[in-house]
Formats: structure tokens, C-alpha cells, sequence
């Protein structure tokens, strides 16, 4: 039976109907009505121990799992519609408690002013499903703009079950680009050249850099361009003395030079992907270029990144701009400058300062970052990245990164005194690179998480004999490396510094 009497005055209507918003059907029962009061209350009570359950039972792989499907387009496409559905039915809902405890019985002022309460509060519950939907609508709209390659899966080393994402494969290999392209430049030269090698199981990874500056670069054997350059990359000087015949100019060249393929146009970024993974001896699966201002809007998206500038870089065509030294956030240009900045400097210690940004985003970029500013984020993200990973495989790649957030993660920069560019020693970047990622399968616990800064340091490597019967680089006595999390002290006496080794991503980075 529904009880018609008259409401106690303005605050027991609003004081039910907001009850009503976090536990629906309670103003249904104080108005009588039990049966709706009841099934309302019954289908909220099992719906919150479902999430509860699911909450206790699952682990961190299930929640990388789910993440992964929601970044899939029909997941993405159910959350919008059920977001928008669910916020009416509350809406609704609010609404409608607020009616059954028959409002219309208050003085004329009362009715005024629970009216306005309980329409400010059916809006206030509408709004977190309107956001969800929104973040859900944009996520499609900025994955769909970047993530529109063909599918093509990872090569498979034969024998594997068809199930497995990754083709059987161990590691899955990403190169990592940053490019320089602009409205007064033509082609686009890879300023910052990093592969991501990183283990499907662990998501430990191991960040190999290789410098811009590279001579004579090497070309896969039997491809287009190793016939026109048999003997690594190379083309008469400019007047100046500067050359364009270095590894950032290899995608631009390519690109510029169709007739070494045939006829085929745009065969830059797969020359580049060939190039790189020959170099290190490793099967590159796939590309992301990210354009280096856009990675500043980025910067700007997060709300800017914490890093320690060791001292004064001056930076500009004619040194009219300076990232002054200290510790402190910096916005996404001067962070750019900071990185990139060539003024009193060379290109190694710019390398450092860029895998310190880097390491920088890895570690601050946290999840209540990226969602309390996710509509920048996405759009910065449209403008700034350009790759050939499939959508599809975003189910599998969120999961990953996710994995990465929390592994060991460790560098290796192919600059002197470890390798010559100007006579680069092929077989030993191949050696090391091996020797970095049978390091990086060793298990350890989670890395620290540091502030960032550069300092450049000098190793020293001995080449010897690797467990897989290859040559590899084994530390001299005394090798100063730090790897993902920092061991138990040593001795100085110990260990000196082992270019070979890898070591965190944020080592030299205070």
C-alpha cells in the first residue's frame, strides 16, 4: 500500500531522494511503495556484491586483461551507449523518488526549494555516467585516428599456437621514433631513435638508443638500398663540411628517392624499420613516430613533468632561449629544449637528456593524471603519433604497458666511448643489444621511481663469450651499473663503469 501522507517538511523529501541516489528504492518504501522499493533495493544490492566479488577475485593480470578489451572499438562502443543508458535510468530514478513522496504537499516556498535541490542532485548523478561516456566517445575517435594500420600479426617462430598474440614470440620489439618534421622542412628526419624490447610475460624492457649521428649505416643485404650503397650509407659532404648521409637521415632519403625502389613511393619508415632492426639484430614488429612538439603538447597535457635540470641549457637558433638549472615542473617546451637543445652540447649528452624525459613521463604519468586531464591527453595524442600497430592489437598492448609500468625497465646507449659512430663496431652493437636483453629476462623487483636529470658517464666494456654460445660483452671488475632497482651497496672498489651493461632508464637522472 502507498502511503499518501504528508511529508514531514523540505528536508525529509531531500534527505530521501538523495538516499535514494546511492541506495535506490529507499524513498519508494518510506512512500509505501514496497514492492518497487524492494526490487529496486534487491537488483542494486546484487549488482554491488558482483562488483565486490570481481574486485576480490581478480588479480592485476585480469584488470590489464579487462583494460585491454575496453581500448577494443566494440568494447568501447558498448561503454558509450551503456554509460549514456544507465545515466538517464539514474536520472530518472532521482527523479522519480523524488515524486512518490509527494512533493506537492509542501507550503509553496517548500516546493521551490526541494524542487531545485532534487533537480540539482538528479543532474549532479547523471554527470559521472555522462563523463564516461564522453572519455569513451573520445578514446574511439583519437585510437581510431592513430591505430588505422592493416592488421599484421607479429612474425611467429613456427610451431605456436594460433591463440597466442604474440605468434610464440618472447619479447615483441617496437621501434620508438622522434621526429623533427615541420611546416619549413621537408621530409621528416628521426631526431631520437630508441627500440622498446620488452618481454610479453614480465614487461621487463630494455630501451636500446641509438645515436642520430650513425655513419655508415648498414642496409639490410639484398634490399634496395644495400645495392645502391654496398658499403654503408654515404654521400659527398655539403660545403660546410655537414652530412646527411647519417642513420636520422636514412627515412628522409629514402622517401626523396623512389627510384631505388622501383618506382615505389614511401618506402622511408619501412627502409628506417629494416635498417634498425638489422643493426641490432633484432625483428622489429612495430613503428611509433611521435613529432617532437607534439610530444611537448603532451607535456602540456599532463600539466608539465618534474625534472632536474643539472645546469643552465641555453637553447634557439641564435641562443635567445635558457632552461635554467634546479628541480622543478617543467611546461612541454622547455622539457622539448631540455632534450633537445644541440647549443654547447653534442648529441650523446642530448640522448641522455631525452631518456630522461622519458623516464621522466614513465614514472609521473599516473593513471589519476591521465584521467583528470584525459580529453587533452587524447587530443594531443591524435596530433602527435603516428604508427603502424593495428587496433586490433590494443587488447594486447594495454595489457603490456600496463606490465612495463610496474617491471624493470633498462638502457642502453650506443654512444662512445662504447661505440665509435663515425666506424661503428656492427657486430658489437649486435653483441651488446643480445647481452641487454638476456639481462633484462632476469627477475627483479620493481624499479624505483625518480625525478629526472642527465649526467653524462664514461663505461668501459670487455667483449667475452654469452651463454648462447654468441659473443658477448662480460663487465670488467668494477663495472658501475645500476640497473631498475637499485642492488644492495657495494664496494666502489668493486665494480667500475661497463658500458655493455644495461641500467635504468632514470640512472643519471637525479
Amino acid at each position: 500500500m502507498r502511503d499518501r501522507s504528508r511529508p514531514s517538511g523540505v528536508g525529509t523529501v531531500i534527505g530521501w531522494t538523495a538516499l535514494s541516489a546511492v541506495a535506490p528504492g529507499a524513498a519508494h518504501l518510506r512512500a509505501g511503495w514496497r514492492r518497487t522499493g524492494l526490487a529496486l533495493l534487491s537488483v542494486h544490492a546484487v549488482l554491488l556484491l558482483g562488483l565486490l566479488w570481481i574486485g576480490l577475485t581478480s588479480d592485476l593480470a585480469d584488470l590489464a586483461g579487462l583494460a585491454g578489451q575496453l581500448a577494443a572499438s566494440s568494447w568501447l562502443t558498448v561503454v558509450t551507449v551503456a554509460s549514456v543508458a544507465l545515466g538517464v535510468a539514474w536520472f530518472a530514478l532521482v527523479v522519480h523518488s523524488f515524486v512518490v513522496l509527494n512533493p506537492g504537499t509542501l507550503p509553496g516556498a517548500g516546493q521551490a526549494i526541494a524542487g531545485t535541490l532534487a533537480g540539482a542532485l538528479a543532474v549532479a548523478v547523471l554527470l559521472p555516467f555522462g563523463l564516461v561516456g564522453q572519455y569513451a566517445a573520445v578514446s574511439q575517435s583519437a585510437l581510431d585516428k592513430v591505430f588505422n594500420a592493416p592488421v599484421t600479426p607479429p612474425p611467429s617462430d613456427g610451431g605456436q599456437d594460433p591463440r597466442d598474440p604474440w605468434a610464440g614470440r618472447g619479447r615483441v620489439n617496437i621501434l620508438l621514433l622522434g621526429g623533427d618534421a615541420d611546416t619549413h622542412r621537408v621530409g621528416v628526419r628521426t631526431d631520437s631513435i630508441n627500440v622498446a624490447s620488452i618481454d610479453v610475460a614480465t614487461g621487463n624492457t630494455v630501451l636500446l638508443s641509438l645515436p642520430r649521428n650513425l655513419e655508415n649505416v648498414r642496409f639490410v643485404p639484398g634490399s634496395p638500398m644495400a645495392r645502391r650503397f654496398p658499403d654503408g650509407f654515404r654521400l659527398p659532404a655539403n660545403p660546410d663540411g655537414s652530412r646527411e648521409d647519417l642513420l636520422f637521415a636514412v627515412w628522409e632519403y629514402a622517401d626523396a628517392h623512389p627510384e631505388i625502389f622501383g618506382g615505389r613511393k614511401g618506402q622511408g619508415t619501412q627502409t628506417l624499420v629494416e635498417t634498425i632492426g638489422h643493426t641490432l639484430g633484432l625483428k622489429i614488429d612495430w613503428y611509433a613516430l611521435v613529432n617532437m612538439w607534439g610530444f611537448a603538447r603532451l607535456i602540456d597535457a599532463i600539466g608539465g613533468v618534474r625534472l632536474t635540470v643539472p645546469q643552465d641549457v641555453v637553447f634557439g637558433k641564435y641562443n635567445e632561449g635558457l632552461v635554467k638549472a634546479g628541480t622543478r615542473k617543467l611546461r612541454g617546451a622547455d622539457a622539448m629544449w631540455f632534450a633537445r637543445s644541440r647549443t654547447n652540447s653534442d648529441d650523446f649528452t642530448r640522448m641522455g637528456r631525452q631518456r630522461c624525459v622519458l623516464g621522466a613521463l614513465l614514472t609521473q604519468a599516473d593513471p589519476a593524471t591521465v584521467l583528470s586531464r584525459f580529453n587533452r591527453i587524447a587530443l594531443a595524442t591524435k596530433e602527435l603519433l603516428r604508427t603502424d600497430i593495428p587496433r586490433p592489437m590494443l587488447e594486447h598492448l594495454v595489457p603490456l604497458a600496463l606490465k612495463v609500468k610496474g617491471a624493470k625497465v633498462t638502457s642502453v646507449q650506443f654512444v662512445p666511448p662504447l661505440i665509435n659512430t663515425g666506424y661503428p663496431d656492427w657486430a658489437k652493437i649486435r653483441t651488446v643489444t643480445a647481452k641487454a636483453i638476456r639481462a633484462s629476462a632476469a627477475p627483479t623487483a620493481p624499479r624505483r621511481h625518480l625525478a629526472a636529470t642527465a649526467r653524462p658517464t664514461t663505461p668501459t666494456a670487455t667483449p667475452g663469450p654469452g651463454p648462447d654460445g654468441t659473443t658477448a660483452a662480460t663487465p670488467t671488475p668494477g663495472s658501475r651499473i645500476t640497473p631498475a632497482v637499485t642492488p644492495a651497496p657495494r664496494s666502489s672498489a668493486a665494480r667500475t663503469p661497463d658500458a655493455t651493461e644495461p641500467k635504468g632508464i632514470t640512472d643519471g637522472c637525479a
